[in-house]
């Protein structure tokens, strides 16, 4: 399922710099605003850039804290000069998979932990793979969802097709309480469209 919206802007001189440091096997520094807004800087060895779910990542081994890490490259102010140079290492698993699974809620701006009145195989089947979804019993599970803002989350929850229940966000509550009244009052005036053509039509 995908989500609605489209993706940050990327600016192109950061691709470029972090492309060129991957090619040129040097460590990379940066600015990094995390999706918390903490502010630090990261020293990495730069592994592969790829493009998921309309955004960049940085996939690297942060060598402050000596293991794999994804970045989103909007949020990634490099920092020049680059190096030293470095043997690259062997990521743990392809790169593709290491992203879906890494990138998770961590990156998004707005997140929940949603109940969801469905087996956890079929809502497994109509979410990204990077999503968490975790079995209560054989008729509901939970769900670590994210989005760009409540908005777009509570849309999002609503392709699901199922009874769901969002109790540990009240700004999400808002989103889907307002998103309930216009589809109410889109109901409503379908239905006194379609009495006024019938009084019509007799």
């Amino acid at each position: 399922m995908t989500v609605p919206g489209t993706g940050p802007r990327v600016d192109a001189d950061v691709l470029t710099a972090v492309a060129t440091a991957i090619r040129a096997r040097e460590r990379l520094r940066f600015d990094y605003n995390s999706h918390d807004g903490e502010a630090t800087v990261r020293a990495v060895e730069p592994h592969r850039l790829v493009s998921w779910g309309r955004r960049w990542y940085l996939v690297a081994w942060d060598v402050d804290r000596t293991d794999w890490r994804t970045f989103r490259v909007d949020r990634i102010s490099p920092r020049t000069p680059t190096g030293p140079r470095f043997t690259p290492r062997d990521l743990p698993d392809d790169v593709s998979s290491y992203v879906q699974r890494g990138v998770g809620s961590a990156i998004w701006d707005y997140t929940s932990r949603v109940t969801v009145h469905a087996p956890a195989d079929q809502v497994r089947r109509r979410l990204p793979p990077a999503v968490a979804v975790t079995e209560l019993d054989e008729q509901t599970c939970v769900v670590d969802v994210g989005a760009d803002s409540p908005h777009m989350l509570a849309l999002y929850l609503g392709l699901l097709d199922v009874d769901f229940e969002a109790t540990d966000s009240p700004e999400l509550s808002e989103h889907l309480e307002k998103l309930a009244r216009r589809y109410r009052r889109a109901a409503r005036a379908h239905r006194s469209s379609g009495s006024r053509a019938s009084r019509t039509a007799s």
